[in-house]
């Protein structure tokens, strides 16, 4: 410390006390050296204008103050400093992601601190895994598709390509579909319980024109492709029997143009939007000339985009006795995720939160949120998904982006660690291990395809999605399988990422490796609750630990095609045996700590994943 001017490290408790996000009510202990300084003080800022300046104590060659935070909100903080007359500062490093800042003699990167109002996600959801279901493409449960729509197109092969059927414009003319439907689903219930599973979160089911469902035509009904209520009621039941739940897509930035609410076809008896502006459903809308010129999700124009804050619609989704959200959750479901959450307002979310809350105490909200949800700007403003009165769950594609990047070798093991780091220190501890953490949905290349992408060597192709797939499942945050994954189903961008489930033409070592996986994660409490601490390793290493009560697991992947690497893991007093859960029955590798330093060696490709079996830790005994 004497070569430095000034220090702080946001995730050192002896400069900030406690880590990471806070609840409301809390007083945080800031502390930083910096012994050449007259003066220190902290400079907090809410939102862009207002602003607090605050004059640090100094004691010996550090300066620290203690500041209570009462309100749910983001902050910002940095740290001014006074040598005589020159002033300078001291803020986060440059890229923003927490930890030991930098120097600066102007505009200082500030660090943030989230303060929310605590909330508790159900256990279900939190130590669960989920498996994402595209309906259509899961499983027919009947011997020919149900209900197959006007001018549409069905695959003559369950195995067949997808496709879309456009005209010279680009716009799709007909729809064409596998007829997959709940009773497909219900049949699999045995199958999905076998891999772990115990929420589905199923893509849209409800009526409209489209395969895929973002363009709803009536949130009251079942599509007729997939079934109808008493068969939605069934799945819930018949799911809950083998401790499965049933999350629900919610997409409420917009209907679809041939809709009860839109009708701009006339294919529904009532008065839509588009056909009178007498119509109960006008306001609704957003229309500039109408009826031809009105607001659509992102310039789609069979998605006209609702006004969400709208009463009549408020009342009709959330807060009616007989609205969407009542409905389907006293039918069976368990929870909703949120369609692009980052263009509903906030207020909508609150009120969907609030009521989900009072029909079903136990019911789960995810959003669907592509950065770091804490910090969000949309539309100009600043989300308040993660402060309590939200979101419970974000889908998290910042954990997916960082684990195909460090695979493929786009980043070290050190940037991983420093930018999931920042996600810990930005989340409320309940979000970040509630987290969906996913690899693929229906949004995404299929996991199989990236790799693809990257090499073409079959062995590495597997290996590399091992290694994905076990990093996912040992990480705090709740698991999501893309249907067909662990299955060895392939696929690009939409809709090829939405291939029929293979059944009978499974990859059978695909399918091994994962009820492997998620059995270690289903068996281990260490896996769903377990505290985590990352190790530095060499660049090409990522090593990790979880923590809970007397368990005690390593993680460690090696994503190097040809190097080798020999380990030294500190401890801390953790002497023990550990064994490797990724032997065979016949082959246990069981490895002894001493002095608190586990050696290990690990090869190419190669994950590990150990559990101290008996053990002893230092204590301090009080007389």
């Amino acid at each position: 410390m004497d070569n430095l001017k000034v220090f702080f490290n946001s995730h050192d408790l002896s400069y900030r006390n406690p880590f990471g996000a806070v609840v409301c009510g809390s007083k945080v202990f800031f502390r930083i050296y910096g012994s050449i300084y007259d003066e220190i003080n902290l400079e907090l800022y809410y939102g862009d204008e207002k602003k607090e300046k605050i004059s640090m104590e100094k004691c010996g060659e550090y300066f620290s103050i203690e500041v209570k935070f009462e309100k749910p909100q983001i902050l910002w903080y940095y740290f001014s400093l006074k040598q005589g007359e020159t002033y300078s500062f001291y803020g986060n490093n440059q890229q923003g992601l927490g930890g030991i800042g930098e120097f600066y003699y102007s505009n200082p990167k500030p660090y943030q601190i989230t303060v929310y109002e605590d909330f508790k996600i159900p256990s279900w959801y939190k130590e669960g895994i989920i498996y994402q279901i595209f309906v259509d493409s899961f499983n027919n449960g009947f011997d020919s598709p149900l209900n197959p729509k006007n001018n549409s197109f069905i695959y003559g092969n369950w195995y067949d390509d997808p496709m879309y059927i456009k005209d010279s414009s680009g716009n799709i003319i007909r729809w064409a579909f596998y007829g997959g439907n709940l009773q497909g689903v219900i049949e699999k219930l045995s199958y999905l319980k076998s891999l772990g599973v115990t929420a589905i979160y199923l893509n849209p089911i409800f009526e409209a024109s489209s395969v895929h469902k973002y363009d709803t035509g009536d949130y009251l009904k079942i599509d007729p492709m997939f079934g109808d209520e008493d068969k939605f009621q069934e799945l819930c039941l018949k799911a809950m029997e083998k401790g499965i739940r049933i999350i629900l897509d919610g997409v409420f930035s917009h209907t679809g143009d041939d809709s009860v609410y839109f009708n701009k076809y006339g294919s529904y008896p009532s008065v839509g939007a588009y056909e009178s502006s007498e119509s109960l459903y006008y306001s609704w809308y957003r229309f500039k000339t109408y009826p031809e010129d009105y607001e659509c999700w992102w310039g789609v124009k069979s998605l006209p985009n609702v006004n969400e804050l709208e009463q009549s619609y408020m009342d009709f989704i959330i807060n009616s006795k007989n609205s969407v959200v009542n409905k389907w959750l006293k039918l069976g479901a368990s929870g909703w995720r949120l369609d692009v959450a980052d263009e509903l307002p906030d207020d909508f979310i609150k009120a969907f939160k609030k009521k989900i809350k009072e029909v079903k105490e136990d019911s789960v909200l995810i959003g669907e949120v592509w950065e770091d949800a804490s910090n969000k700007i949309s539309y100009g403003e600043r989300r308040e998904y993660l402060l309590g009165r939200e979101l419970d769950s974000v889908m998290n594609y910042p954990f997916r982006n960082l684990t195909l990047d460090f695979l493929r070798g786009y980043i070290e093991a050190e940037e991983f660690s420093k930018k999931v780091m920042s996600l810990l220190e930005n989340y409320p501890k309940e979000v970040f291990y509630g987290n969906m953490n996913l690899l693929g949905t229906h949004d995404t290349e299929r996991l199989l395809t990236i790799f693809k992408d990257y090499t073409e060597d079959e062995t590495y192709v597997i290996a590399l999605l091992k290694l994905a797939t076990l990093l996912q499942m040992t990480f705090p945050g709740v698991p999501s399988i893309y249907y067909g994954d662990e299955a060895g189903l392939t696929g690009g961008k939409d809709p090829f990422n939405r291939k029929a489930y293979p059944w009978n033409r499974e990859n059978k070592d695909m399918m091994h490796w994962y009820r492997l996986i998620t059995s270690i994660r289903s068996s281990y409490a260490v896996f769903k609750k377990g505290e985590l601490k990352l190790h530095m390793a060499p660049s090409f290493i990522l090593c990790y630990e979880r923590i809970y009560e007397d368990e005690r697991a390593i993680v460690i992947l090696n994503r190097s095609f040809n190097a080798s690497c020999e380990l030294e893991i500190n401890l801390v007093s953790f002497n023990g045996e550990f064994e490797n859960l990724l032997c065979k029955e016949n082959k246990k590798e069981k490895i002894h700590s001493e002095s608190g330093i586990l050696k290990i060696s690990i090869g190419p490709l190669q994950g590990k994943v150990l559990i101290g079996t008996a053990f002893h830790l230092k204590r301090s005994h009080k007389n």
